[in-house]
């Protein structure tokens, strides 16, 4: 009980920071986290650790935890990674490629049309990082699914600190060029598209913004 209790705040924290509703720098207090979740400090405690391995918020001797603040340095390791990792995905993917494994990206890209439609930044935000997850899943890679998955909550982080205005339209239709590529059995175009997309995303980061705050309560009940 407990385990998945901790396991239930560590995926509420981690949702709310992908989807920038919880912003880097943010104080995570453990007596208003404990309220919010219904929960003993000890459980919370639990979960801030695990959240802390992940590198999604830095515990702080006598101050307590925080939503990570990502530095420049390691924002561009972050995508260095990423580049190394997703390019040979790319070509992983395309060696056991399906009718219905493309069938499953297509619809996954839809998705992403749809929440743009909508102005649904949360779930726009959420569908445009879960692309990169979703293609190591359906390899049935579940280790690589979910080094992905830390990355990507990573570079949720870096994005809401250093990314300018550029629209999420075009990470949506890179996506839709990369399943393309991949459906016409194209891999090292397929692989190009992919690095050109991490790229674009890096391309788009400013350094020299000013951090975000936000607040706990708000947005924990967004």
């Amino acid at each position: 009980m407990e385990t998945s209790t901790t396991s239930f705040i560590v995926e509420n924290l981690t949702r709310a920071i992908v989807e920038h509703r919880l912003l880097p720098g943010t104080k995570l207090a453990e007596q208003k986290l404990a309220d919010h979740f219904g929960v003993s400090r000890t459980l919370v405690r639990q979960a801030l650790f695990q959240l802390s391995q992940n590198r999604l918020i830095k515990l702080e001797p006598a101050r307590g935890a925080f939503v990570a603040t990502p530095s420049v340095a390691e924002a561009r390791q972050v995508f260095a990674v990423r580049r190394m990792l997703e390019a040979e995905m790319v070509r992983a993917f395309m060696a056991q490629s399906t009718p219905a494994k493309i069938r499953s990206l297509r619809q996954h890209v839809a998705a992403e049309k749809k929440a743009m439609e909508r102005e649904d930044v949360g779930q726009r935000t959420e569908l445009l990082g879960d692309f990169h997850v979703r293609m190591a899943e359906l390899m049935g890679n579940e280790v690589l699914a979910q080094l992905l998955g830390e990355l990507i909550s990573r570079c949720a982080l870096i994005t809401l600190m250093y990314q300018s205005n550029v629209a999420a339209e075009h990470s949506h239709d890179e996506h839709a060029d990369i399943v393309e590529a991949l459906a016409g059995g194209n891999a090292d175009h397929a692989v190009q598209l992919m690095r050109q997309h991490l790229d674009n995303v890096e391309a788009g980061l400013t350094f020299d913004r000013d951090v975000p705050t936000s607040d706990l309560s708000m947005a924990l009940s967004a």
